[in-house]
This record gives structure tokens, sequence and C-alpha cells, in this order.
């Protein structure tokens, strides 16, 4: 009588157990992350981050999303070195990003090649990202992701490089940047061209453009820069409208 008292007690055991585990199962299921917070986002929007991460019915899961981001590698985002996905709590993340550093592209056999401020290729996409200088007028040999842009005229790149910063120093967004046969540099934004001419005097030519670009808001034109000298602050400009 007592062993069939016991193997009752087991047996009922074993379903609530199973019970638990099933109820257990259905709330880890029904835990879905409904808020995303991301961080540290320049290229891309959070939207565009949330769509990519958790685009899926089950990238949304909590315990599927905890499992991925603790035991697989990070998904390839282009642009992108790494990110985390931090669990505020079950239902709530924060997506930190760590974006690689681009400072121009170039074209190249139907790609945009685009290199950070070593000169080193990062990325290699098939649309423009906004905000990135085209770096055009350069002769340059077979490109290799993860190497150096191979230029031929090594000057005129430690230029560029120098040129870009301070472009993202002053904040200035240029379409493209141009050289001539000559090395003389022309960035164009928006509807101006804007003649820089040789690398002398480089800084103060950007701080220069820093302090006009107000006033060239809604015009279309060219204007000259390459005359610019420090030691003669009441220098002049000519702007030749289209």
């Amino acid at each position: 009588m007592s062993n069939k008292k016991e193997n009752k007690k087991g047996h009922m055991g074993i379903w609530i157990g199973a019970a638990l585990f099933l109820l257990l199962a259905l709330i880890a299921l029904s835990l879905n992350i409904s808020v995303v917070t991301v961080k540290g986002n320049q290229k891309y929007t959070p939207q565009q981050i949330e769509k990519i991460l958790f685009g899926s019915r089950w990238d949304r899961n909590a315990l599927y999303c905890y499992y991925q981001n603790r035991f697989r590698p990070p998904r390839d985002i282009p642009f992108v070195e790494d990110y985390e996905i931090i669990f505020q709590s079950p239902t709530n993340v924060e997506v930190i990003l760590y974006e690689k550093s681009v400072v121009g592209y170039v074209s190249y056999m139907s790609s945009y090649m685009y290199f950070d401020k070593d000169g080193i290729v990062i990325e290699s996409a098939s649309s423009r990202l906004e905000g990135i200088p085209q770096i055009t007028g350069l002769t340059f040999g077979s490109i290799v992701l993860n190497q150096p842009l191979p230029v031929e005229n090594q000057e005129i790149f430690e230029q560029i490089m120098n040129l870009t910063q301070d472009l993202i120093t002053k904040e200035i967004d240029a379409d493209q940047i141009c050289y001539d046969e000559r090395g003389n540099a022309t960035l164009i934004i928006g509807d101006v061209d804007v003649y820089l001419g040789s690398n002398k005097d480089m800084n103060g030519k950007i701080h220069e453009l820093y302090n006009m670009l107000p006033k060239l808001e809604g015009l279309s034109g060219t204007l000259y820069l390459d005359r610019y000298d420090e030691n003669n602050s009441s220098m002049w400009y000519s702007f030749i409208k289209r």
C-alpha cells in the first residue's frame, strides 16, 4: 500500500516538475524585447540598428537574444567595429556601437572603398555613406581590404589625410575632395566649389571656410581661398556665382 502511495507521489512530482518547466518555458518564450536604446551611432539611425539586430520575431525574444549575445559572434554590420547589447531588464536593452573611423572613400570597380585616418581600406560598399567625402584625382593600383590604399603619390595622400582631419575637426561635411594633376585641392560642398589650391596654409584656409559657411548657404558658385595668407588679416576672397 505504501509503495502505491510513494509511486503516486513520485508521478505527481514528475507532473508538477513538467508543468513548472512548461510554465517557465512559456514565460521565457513570451518575454520579448520591446525597448531598444542605441548609443554611439553616427552612421546609422537607431531605427536602422534596431532593424538589423532585432528584425525577426526570434531576435526580439529575450532568452534567444541573451544566448546569441553571450555565446555567438557578433553580426557583421558595415562600418561597425563591434557592438554590445546590455540588458536593462528582460524587455529593455541598450545597444552600444563602436563604429569604424572613416574619413573618405574612392570609387573602384563599381564599389565605394572606404578608408580610415591611417589610409587603411576598411570597408567596401555598393552605396554611398552620407557625410563622407569622395576623393577624386588620385592614381592607385589594386585595392585590397584591410590594406593601405595603394596611391602613387604618397605626398598628396598625406595631404588628404591632414585635410580630412581638419574637416572632421571643424565638422564640415564635404561631398568631394578633388585634386588636379598639380596637387591643388577643391572641395565640393553642395552647390559650392571651394578652390583651396596648394597645401600651403591649409589649416588657415579651412578655418576661413568654417567662418564663411553660414554666408554660403543657398548659393551656387565657386569660392577661391587659394590666395589665403596667414600674415594678411585683411585678406579678401572672390566668389563667382553660377
